[in-house]
């Protein structure tokens, strides 16, 4: 995938082109004009509430009813973590959250009301199943795990990523280890029924592996989690990070828009919406550079709080400020995710779907072409062009109105949708 610095920001040669006037060909949700609104299925602690896929299967028709086409789920292996996030069997889906049968049965309920399961994919690391490493479903030796290691017995290649100090970390180089990962997640496409993935800690190995994978599981629609440190005095440099990411993944990934939580939450807090248009006018997010490519999203697991007990909460969006942040994720180019507990936990379900409605119905997608009005320190305002109509949009305390022609879709604490 090409790159070419276009209107002050490196983003994909198609893309480019498609800023210029070219007219683009899309291929799928990941490429352009999708309209697809993802739910995060969990929060860290929704293991004990158990079975956790029982929960999710009582909901699906709800979920689906409420306009989200896709549901993220928790790692579904077994694990020696609670959570997930320390894989140790890979082909066993008894987990905390519930028994294989249980999940296929979510899964299909999901399908019933034309709802897609994404599968979160831990493949940066792994723990053995009774030691250090010894690996089984499938069986691996020390060749498996990267060089380099804090487990001195490993013998495979150097890391192509980051470190991960709780795990081993896994030797994506080695012809094996791909081909084991490759077979095992199209048995989880063929007889799970997952659609998709989520890729955890996308930062521990080379994007490259992620699009060969990819290549060899089909998936309708795949993220990764590139959660890198963001300099509010330079924000470009974060979102070059994301749009190099996706570029080492041959652009057949999309990618979650941290620069976009990060600068939406500080706008939001502080009063400093001027964050939200970059020096080319053009939102400062990834959406602002690759806009098909970037998943919007307020909070996650790990950024944000859990229904009960111990929470994550490492970069939380401001508590009385997240349907702002919702006005403007659900009327913005990308591909919006939203967060279990906002929806079914905090009392914003309505809201929410009110938002997801317009969306819907006025064809916002994940490539609309947005017009920022203002971006000031006391509001943001943008209307938004969709393939059935437009929207005019404005959060912070400020005033400011779209004029003459336009209806009022819905509003709330400092924010409003207008319809025309």
């Amino acid at each position: 995938m090409l790159k070419k610095k276009v209107l002050g920001g490196a983003v994909s040669l198609s893309w480019a082109l498609a800023l210029l006037g070219a007219p683009a060909v899309f291929a799928g949700p990941m490429d352009g004009n999708s309209g697809d609104v993802m739910l995060q299925g969990f929060h860290w602690t929704s293991y004990q509430t158990s079975p956790w896929w029982g929960i999710v299967q009582g909901k699906a028709a709800d979920i689906g009813a409420s306009g989200f086409s896709m549901v993220w789920l928790p790692p579904s292996s077994d694990a020696a973590s609670a959570e997930g996030y320390l894989p140790r069997q890979l082909s066993v889906l008894n987990s905390r959250y519930g028994t294989e049968a249980q999940l296929k049965a979510a899964i299909g309920a999901l399908h019933t009301y034309n709802v897609k399961a994404i599968a979160d994919i831990v493949i940066n690391h792994r723990v053995g199943t009774t030691n250090w490493a010894d690996f089984t479903n499938p069986t691996w030796g020390s060749w498996a795990v990267t060089r380099g290691d804090e487990w001195t017995s490993a013998t495979g290649n150097a890391d192509t990523g980051d470190g991960y100090g709780a795990a081993r970390d896994l030797d994506h180089t080695n012809a094996t280890v791909q081909g084991d990962l490759k077979s095992w997640m199209n048995w989880l496409k063929s007889s799970i029924g997952y659609d998709g993935w989520r890729y955890d800690y996308v930062k521990g190995y080379n994007g490259s592996y992620v699009g060969n994978y990819n290549t060899a599981t089909v998936p309708y629609f795949s993220v990764g989690e590139l959660w890198t440190d963001l300099n509010l005095g330079n924000p470009d440099a974060h979102r070059q990070q994301l749009m190099n990411w996706l570029d080492a993944t041959g652009g057949k990934s999309t990618v979650f828009d941290f620069t976009t939580k990060g600068i939406l939450q500080q706008a939001v807090q502080y009063n400093e919406f001027w964050r939200l248009r970059d020096s080319a006018g053009k939102p400062s997010g990834a959406i602002g550079w690759w806009p098909a490519k970037s998943v919007t999203f307020i909070d996650n697991h790990d950024t944000g709080p859990s229904t009960s007990g111990t929470s994550q909460n490492h970069w939380p969006f401001p508590s009385d400020k997240v349907m702002q942040g919702y006005a403007y994720i659900l009327t913005h180019p990308g591909v919006p995710c939203v967060y279990w507990v906002h929806f079914y936990d905090w009392g914003h379900k309505e809201a929410i779907k009110t938002l997801m409605s317009i969306r819907k119905a006025k064809g916002i997608h994940s490539t609309s072409a947005v017009s920022i009005q203002v971006a000031d320190s006391s509001r943001y305002a943008a209307i938004i062009t969709g393939t059935k109509g437009s929207v005019a949009m404005k959060i912070g305390p400020g005033d400011w109105s779209p004029g003459a022609g336009w209806t009022l879709g819905t509003s709330g604490t400092n924010y409003a949708v207008w319809t025309k």
